[in-house]
C-alpha cells in the first residue's frame, strides 16, 4: 500500500473516533429531551437521507440481490442490535464502565480479524492496544464498583457483535463502495428502530423536540453517525481490521476533552497519564518498521 493511501486512511481514522468522541456530549443533551431509541432512530433516518442522496448522485450502483442479507445482517447485527445493546449496557451499569468496556472492543477485533481474515497478530499491534487500553482504563478511574452485572453482560454483547461486523465489513467492502454498504446498512437499522421508538414515545409523557435539539440531532445524524460509520467502513476497506481497531481509545480521550471543555469538567493526572498512554499506543501501531514499507497490505 501507497504511504500516501495509508496516511489517508490515518486521518479518517483520526476523524471518525474524533466524531464518535462528540457522539457522547451531544447525546447527554438530546437524550434529556427524547426517548433513548427515538433518538437512535432519528439518527439513522437523518444519516440515511444524507447518504443515499450522495449514494444517487455519485451513481455508485446497486447490491446484488444475493448479497442483501449480507448487507441487512451488517445494519442489523451492528447497527441496530450491537448499538441498541450499548445504549441499553450504559442504562443499567453506569457511562464509566460501559465506555470501559466498550474500549475493549479492539481486543475483540483483533481476535476476530486473525480468525476470520487470517491477519497476523503482530507484537506491534498487541503492544499498541494494551497500551491504549491502559490508557483507556486510568483515565475512567477503573469503572464503579456499584455497577449492575446485567448491564456489563449487555455490553460485553455488544461489543462482541460490532467487532464481528466491523471484521465482516472489511471483507463486504472489497466488493462494494464503503458508502454503499453503510447507506443501506443504516436504512436497515432506521427502519428495526422504528416500531420501538414508535412505542416508546407513546409511553413518554414528556417530549421536548425544541430548535436546539433539532440542531444537535442533525450534527449526530449528518456528522456522528452517516460520516462517522462511512469513514470507518472506508478506512476498514483500507488498512486491516486490526490496524483500524488500534485508534479505537482515541474515541472516550476526546469524549473526555470535550467534556472538559463543554461540561466543565476537570483535568486530573489521570487524565494526562492515560491520554500519554493512548497516544503512544497509537503511535506504536501507526509507526510502520523500515521493513515493511512499500509492501502490500492485504
Amino acid at each position: 500500500m501507497e504511504k500516501s493511501t495509508r496516511t489517508r486512511a490515518y486521518l479518517y481514522l483520526l476523524t471518525n473516533f474524533s466524531l464518535w468522541g462528540c457522539l457522547y456530549v451531544l447525546s447527554k443533551f438530546v437524550l434529556d429531551k427524547l426517548p433513548l431509541f427515538t433518538v437512535a432512530c432519528l439518527r439513522y433516518v437523518i444519516a440515511v437521507a444524507v447518504l443515499l442522496t450522495v449514494v444517487h448522485v455519485r451513481k455508485l450502483g446497486k447490491i446484488e440481490r444475493g448479497d442483501w442479507k449480507y448487507v441487512f445482517m451488517v445494519g442489523f447485527l451492528g447497527y441496530f442490535l450491537s448499538l441498541g445493546a450499548q445504549l441499553i449496557g450504559t442504562k443499567l451499569s453506569n457511562a464509566s464502565l460501559a465506555s470501559l468496556v466498550n474500549s475493549t472492543n479492539p481486543v475483540f477485533i483483533m481476535v476476530m480479524a486473525a480468525v476470520l481474515l487470517k491477519e497476523k497478530l503482530t507484537v506491534r499491534k498487541i503492544l499498541s492496544i494494551l497500551l491504549a487500553l491502559a490508557g483507556v482504563y486510568i483515565i475512567l478511574g477503573g469503572g464503579a464498583a456499584g455497577a449492575q452485572w446485567a448491564g456489563i453482560v449487555i455490553s460485553f454483547f455488544s461489543v462482541v457483535l460490532w467487532s464481528f461486523v466491523s471484521v465482516y465489513v472489511r471483507k463486504i467492502t472489497q466488493k462494494y463502495p464503503p458508502l454503499l454498504v453503510t447507506a443501506y446498512g443504516m436504512l436497515v437499522a432506521a427502519v428495526c428502530n422504528l416500531p420501538i421508538a414508535a412505542v416508546e414515545l407513546a409511553r413518554t409523557e414528556q417530549v421536548s423536540f425544541d430548535a436546539q435539539a433539532l440542531v444537535a440531532l442533525l450534527a449526530m445524524g449528518v456528522f456522528c453517525t452517516g460520516a462517522a460509520h462511512l469513514l470507518w467502513n472506508q478506512s476498514l476497506s483500507m488498512l486491516e481490521a486490526s490496524t483500524c481497531s488500534a485508534f479505537y481509545p482515541i474515541q472516550p480521550l476526546v469524549s473526555v476533552v470535550l467534556g472538559i471543555v463543554f461540561l466543565g469538567e476537570r483535568v486530573s493526572v489521570s487524565f494526562v497519564a492515560g491520554s500519554i498512554l493512548i497516544v503512544i499506543g497509537v503511535l506504536v501501531c501507526v509507526a510502520a518498521p523500515p521493513a515493511a514499507k512499500g509492501k502490500k497490505v492485504s
